[in-house]
């Protein structure tokens, strides 16, 4: 059985894994909240 919630974290991983690939410059402030705030 495939639901919403598991097509909506599958897309969350997916932009996850873009965004921390797309942007690889040095942003200390962001990259420290960014992560967890993220992740709710």
């Amino acid at each position: 059985m495939y639901t919403i919630e598991m097509a909506y974290a599958r897309m969350r991983e997916l932009q996850d894994l873009a965004n921390r690939s797309r942007d690889h410059r040095p942003a200390p402030a962001e990259r420290r909240t960014g992560r967890h705030a993220k992740k709710r």
